[in-house]
């Protein structure tokens, strides 16, 4: 039977029972006698057998219904990728009877996150996946799903709380500390260092916590206490405000030598750099948006940390997925690799699709 598929036919023969007791012994249903339901199983065992989820699957003609619940790439052109995920995994299983309702929120809104929350609630989908970037609104969400053993899985941001079925994306304080090592590897033997964040709501953003607790742990462990590392938080809305604060911190720290943007925003320090004709600054950040890959190119950002955004998306409901339709069980953590994206390797990561 080596390098062959068991069929229950060949399990069967080798027991001297017809396939239907077999069948009946497997799905434990029936009237089998302890001698042949012992028999079997011991063949089951020896040859190895699994059963044939997928060929179940697409017998039983049930539709699963997801939601997606994702930020609206037209405020941020982040979640296109993680859109474009979504998309391409229920296009590739749809054979499984996958359908996915996508439920797209201003992430620069919080009452628009709640009132989509509430229509994926209201349609009581089969599983649900969540980019849950307002932490302490999504935390009400989590808790009426889980009571209604609703699956649901978390990307980009990883909570714990009434507990996920899965999460897919980075490991958010090892990529704080990989940025860490970044900074360091570009700042020379002393200096100044920024960590900033912008447009975003800090006390409830868990996962740009965790990079800001992975970037300054790094310094510590390492005992690198002759480094001056300061914090930001700037904010676009007001642009002349915001080239203000940056002006501010130049100024204030002429041994600035690295600045790390904790999301996909490098971009905009990098104009910033541009216009101001400021060199030598050794600048870090996240994702190949079409801005941060222009100026990787031109060598105004260093480092790009890659969270491979479409691939949150689409193992996302991959995982719903095997779940849902072929009952297997799921890793609760789902970690997607650290890459670091320079202008030498960047044409390797551009997804062409």
């Amino acid at each position: 039977m080596k390098n062959k598929i068991v069929r229950i036919k060949d399990i069967a023969e080798k027991a001297g029972v017809s396939p239907g007791t077999v069948d009946r012994v497997l799905h434990n249903r029936g009237r089998v006698s302890d001698e042949a339901r012992t028999k079997i199983l011991g063949i089951v065992k020896e040859l190895k057998y699994e059963p044939n989820l997928s060929a179940r699957v697409l017998g039983t003609n049930r539709l699963y219904r997801l939601a997606a619940l994702i930020p609206d790439a037209s405020v941020d052109f982040y979640w296109d990728a993680p859109r474009r995920g979504v998309e391409k995994a229920e296009s590739d299983l749809k054979q499984y009877g996958i359908a996915v309702e996508q439920y797209i929120f201003d992430p620069y809104n919080v009452d628009s996150f709640l009132d989509k929350a509430s229509q994926v609630s209201e349609a009581n989908p089969d599983g649900i996946l969540v980019a849950p970037i307002y932490y302490r609104e999504a935390l009400p969400f989590f808790q009426d799903w889980s009571a209604r053993s609703i699956p649901f899985v978390l990307f980009n941001t990883q909570l714990s709380d009434y507990n996920p079925l899965s999460y897919i994306g980075q490991d958010s304080y090892q990529s704080g500390m990989l940025a860490g090592k970044l900074a360091h590897y570009g700042q020379g033997t002393s200096g100044t260092i920024l960590l900033a964040h912008i447009d975003e709501d800090i006390s409830n953003s868990a996962h740009l916590i965790r990079k800001e607790q992975g970037f300054n742990d790094y310094f510590k462990q390492n005992g690198l206490s002759q480094y001056n590392i300061i914090r930001a938080e700037l904010n676009r809305a007001d642009l002349s405000g915001f080239h203000y604060g940056l002006d501010s911190l130049m100024a204030s720290h002429p041994d600035l030598k690295s600045i790390y943007i904790t999301s996909s925003k490098a971009y905009t320090v990098a104009t910033y750099l541009e216009q101001k004709d400021i060199t030598g600054i050794n600048l870090i950040g996240y994702d190949l948006l079409p801005e941060n890959i222009d100026y990787v190119n031109k060598g105004i950002i260093r480092f790009l940390i890659n969270q491979n955004s479409k691939g949150q998306g689409y193992w996302g409901i991959y995982q719903l997925t095997h779940h849902l339709a072929l009952k297997r069980a799921v890793d609760s953590v789902k970690y997607l690799p650290l890459d670091i994206v320079t202008k030498e390797n960047i044409e390797y990561y551009i997804d062409k699709e």
